[in-house]
């Protein structure tokens, strides 16, 4: 080939990458469009246009484009709700409007009597005539987690939790993550700043599959719908939330700058609609005073059949300047209030009571018992909640029980039928020893706990959290992958992940042989990550990787560590009495040599990484300081950096008090500059942080 053929073969070939490339930008672009457009059918429109598992092809097709092209990379993609890496903490932030509760009324009675104050009011304001009435919107009542999303020209840039009503915890990476929740609103003239307060909760459907998949690996369940949601808003990994497919539902507005066509809040619901913010599609606007009592009774039976939990129906005055007129006072608006629905309730004879535990350890009791029919549904289970309600309210075994279900999916046993008694109950007895693995069982408050860490109910969480970031940091270690091992019995102890061989992997499903290898290297990795990684993994009772941290730098190993006495561990900063008995119970006990011993068989590295010197040793301008990190670092994660300011003495951490010595904000710092600037405390950029660094 000549020279001008082989510049010509690869100008051509350069001509096909380009074209190629162009392609599969318009492609990324058209199935952006179009996972939206099918978001917006399922969760605003309740029209459908293709199935789940068509959608799920797409977005894999979707990412597989993206990880290709990172220069089409758009942080709005629909990729983007699988969740993130996890973050460390919540920030706080004021509310722009604050977030008011609602006044409850319990009766068609006082509902009446409500209308008839609002109405008056409204007269002897002049801002209705003698004869008129106002308009009112009934709106089902959500039984979930408030939260106000505040868009600006059009994108989501915060959530917030509702909090105290003037200010939440920022959740924006976790709300990110709920599909039915647009990124970007759907209209080409959004207000430069829009709040919408909604419900974040969780459908009937994912609270039974997460339940059903608890119960399967040994984890208390969920006693609520609107726990689990409010639970998994507060997750540090956006992943395990993207898992939950949490929904949302709008009913309200809070700052709004700019143009928004809507004069009430019929109208406001119509255009939250047409920008692609799912509303409640039952809320009904009504006229009079009858029309609002009948949509109220109407829903009482409809909302068994909603598909989600919901306790109540929302009355509000329709018209945006009569509720100025109408006004608040200081904890609720006066212009609504929330008819609450009375709770289902029936009777069944208590038959056993089946102790569960979860991965913490904990024992729930769980009551079994006659099958009861119960808003619709035939039950025989029921949460005791704990042995101290079981004794509180004096339940025993054979006893007739009321059993409730006000907004609850779990069913509780609300109180003994006491003039039912025979004389053959008996007491419930708490279990001395672990149901599962017989191991002792303690209580702290009012719960039980095993206290032993290789529990197998506990095993499975126990070897992901294990794995997780932030412990051994096991790369590849997903939930996916651990569950594969533990079920196959590949691992059966924290020690067996160091001791997989590559046909063991090969075996798994979808792991191929570059993929064996990439985890086989990061158990190699993960070998050397110290005392303090260890500790924070193995799930020992009060021991996170604070207090991990704290023990890794008092004892140079594990050995060093064993023989240390409650007395030596209740004197080391941030001991009590408690997490120092708890641990050293742990320390001295068989299952604990047992696993430091196999670890260390299978060539885990037990020493101290962090070992410090003694008080009054360390020097630098960071001995002896506690600091407080806050804000987007540019050059450090928010761990690394942690790491790195302790190795040199300091004490990092999560709140600033009178304390507090030096905070370090980055980018968009939030509550905790604002709290140190108050306090007169010392704030470093992160260009003063690197020069002290060196």
């Amino acid at each position: 080939m000549t020279a001008r053929d082989d510049d010509g073969a690869r100008g051509g070939k350069a001509v096909t990458a380009s074209a190629k490339r162009g392609r599969e930008g318009e492609r990324v672009l058209e199935l952006r469009d179009l996972l939206r457009r099918a978001d917006r059918a399922y969760y605003v429109d309740a029209d459908p246009i293709m199935s789940d598992p068509e959608y799920d092809r797409l977005l894999a097709e979707l990412a597989d484009l993206e990880a290709r092209h990172p220069d089409l990379d758009d942080p709005d993609s629909p990729t983007r709700r699988v969740g993130g890496e996890p973050i460390e903490g919540f920030e706080t932030a004021a509310h722009a409007v604050p977030m008011r509760s609602i006044d409850n009324t319990y009766s068609i009675e006082d509902l009446r009597a409500w209308i008839a104050r609002v109405v008056k009011l409204l007269r002897d304001a002049d801002a209705i005539a003698e004869d008129a009435m106002p308009a009112f919107v009934c709106d089902p009542k959500l039984d979930g987690l408030a939260v106000s999303l505040r868009y600006e020209d059009g994108r989501l840039v915060r959530a917030t939790t509702r909090g105290d009503g003037e200010k939440g915890d920022v959740v924006t990476a976790n709300v990110r993550t709920i599909r039915g929740i647009p990124l970007r609103l759907d209209t080409d003239a959004p207000p430069e700043v829009l709040e919408i307060r909604g419900e974040i909760y969780l459908p009937d459907r994912e609270f039974d599959r997460i339940n059903a998949e608890r119960e399967a690996s040994g984890e208390a369940l969920f006693a609520n719908a609107r726990n689990a949601a409010a639970g998994t808003l507060k997750l540090l990994d956006s992943k395990v939330v993207a898992s939950r497919r949490l929904a949302f539902s709008a009913h309200g507005r809070g700052e709004v700058v700019g143009s928004l066509e809507a004069d009430g809040h019929w109208a406001f619901l119509a255009a939250l609609r047409s920008f692609g913010v799912p509303v409640e599609r039952l809320a009904v606007r009504v006229e009079t005073e009858d029309a609002a009592v009948e949509a109220v009774e109407a829903f009482a039976e409809r909302r068994r059949s909603l598909g989600y939990a919901c306790d109540g129906m929302v009355v509000r005055v329709e018209d945006f300047r009569l509720q100025r007129e109408l006004g608040s006072t200081s904890k609720a608006p006066r212009w609504c209030i929330a008819f609450k629905y009375p709770p289902d309730r029936a009777t069944s004879r208590l038959v056993e009571v089946e102790w569960q535990v979860g991965k913490g350890g904990t024992l729930t009791p769980r009551a079994t018992m006659e099958p009861v029919v119960l808003a619709g549904t035939t039950v025989r289970h029921a949460t005791l909640h704990n042995i101290e309600e079981i004794r509180r309210k004096d339940i025993r075994l054979g006893d007739r029980v009321e059993v409730e279900k006000a907004g609850e999916i779990i069913p509780q046993v609300v109180a003994p039928v006491v003039k039912a008694r025979t004389g053959k109950e008996r007491p419930i007895e708490p279990p001395t020893h672990c149901p599962t693995c017989e191991g002792p069982v303690e209580q702290e408050g009012p719960k039980l706990y095993c206290t032993n860490p290789e529990c197998p109910a506990q095993f499975r969480e126990k070897v992901k959290w294990f794995a997780g970031r932030g412990q051994m940091d096991l790369d590849g270690f997903g939930e996916t992958i651990v569950n594969q091992l533990v079920d196959a019995k590949l691992v059966t102890h924290f020690a067996d992940l160091f001791e997989l061989k590559k046909e063991d992997l090969l075996a798994l499903e979808r792991v191929g042989e570059t993929s064996a290898q990439n985890l086989l290297d990061a158990t190699e990795v993960a070998k050397t990550r110290g005392l303090a990684r260890v500790l924070a993994g193995l799930g020992i009772r009060h021991v996170g990787a604070a207090t991990a941290k704290t023990l890794a730098r008092h004892f140079a190993d594990a050995d060093a560590l064993r023989t240390a006495s409650a007395e030596a561990l209740e004197a080391l900063p941030d001991f009590g009495p408690i997490t120092a008995a708890a641990v050293s119970e742990y320390l001295h006990s068989e299952a604990a040599g047992e696993t430091f011993r196999r670890l260390a068989e299978a060539g885990v590295d037990l020493a101290s990484r962090d070992l410090r010197p003694a008080a009054g040793e360390a020097t630098g301008p960071f001995a002896g300081k506690t600091v407080v990190l806050t804000g987007e670092l540019e050059r450090f994660t928010r761990s690394e950096l942690s790491e790195r300011l302790e190795e040199l003495g300091a004490k990092v951490t999560g709140s600033v008090s009178k304390k507090t010595d030096l905070v370090v904000a980055g980018a968009n710092a939030g509550s905790k500059l604002a709290k140190a600037k108050d306090l007169g405390i010392e704030v470093w950029d992160e260009a003063q942080l690197l020069e002290a660094l060196g």
